[in-house]
């Protein structure tokens, strides 16, 4: 997704432009006022912070970034399906409100993103590849050469990735998703700005350890101190 910035500012440009009957090289002065121009580049509206312990069934304690706390009704965002990764205390949310700030349009627990999420390799099904949220924006990829995860975000309630194809030189691609299910096991998201006919989706799991198994095929056991014991 490629982003065209416009920034505001107030400017006098000299152009060159053709002289009529070939007579030179004349100078057009046109001015911009700032406020003629359009500033194109989208603002977060996001509001990001920590799940605070007054959170309840149908309200969520936001203590903000900026050192205030919101208190929120849930009801909007969950009659809606908004709620994404449910509510833990000390856990760091990004969440979408109404215009005076009571109630919350959308809620997503960005550390129930953390994690390693795989689904069957399309090709053939034989293995697994997927995505690694980490903290701190970092993503990387599961088992897969073709495309290269980098960053991660929440922009305005969609899943913002940066991503870079092999082969494609330097050129990076920067994709926003809809989060459609983030649940302990399962992460749902789909294309945002794309005809229906073009979007895709896009279901993990979370990666679970293989179990242990002995050369019989039995479930093996991590060591215990009950098995040192004499």
């Amino acid at each position: 997704m490629k982003r065209l910035a416009i920034i505001g500012m107030t400017a006098v440009v000299t152009v060159l432009t053709a002289g009529c009957g070939g007579g030179g090289n004349q100078q057009q002065t046109v001015a911009y006022d700032e406020d003629s121009v359009v500033n194109t580049i989208p603002t977060d509206q996001t509001i990001y912070g920590i799940c605070g312990d007054g959170t309840a069934m149908n309200t969520l304690q936001l203590l903000r970034d900026n050192g205030d706390t919101l208190n929120l009704s849930l009801t909007d965002a969950i009659e809606a399906g908004k709620v994404f990764g449910g509510m833990q205390v000390g856990d760091r949310m990004a969440v979408l409100t109404n215009a005076d700030k009571t109630a919350a349009t959308l809620v997503i627990n960005q550390n129930a993103l953390l994690g390693d999420w795989v689904m069957p390799n399309p090709i053939d099904g034989s293995s697994e590849v997927g995505i690694r949220i980490k903290e701190g924006g970092v993503a990387e990829s599961i088992e897969q050469s073709s495309i290269i995860y980098k960053t991660w975000k929440i922009f305005n309630g969609h899943l913002e990735i940066l991503s870079q194809r092999d082969g494609g030189g330097d050129e990076e691609e920067l994709n926003l998703y809809d989060i459609v299910m983030l649940g302990p096991d399962s992460l749902v998201y789909k294309t945002f700005d794309k005809p229906r006919e073009e979007m895709e989706t896009f279901e993990y799991s979370r990666w679970k350890e293989p179990e242990k198994l002995d050369l019989h095929g039995l479930q093996l056991e991590d060591a215990s101190e009950e098995d040192f014991r004499l």
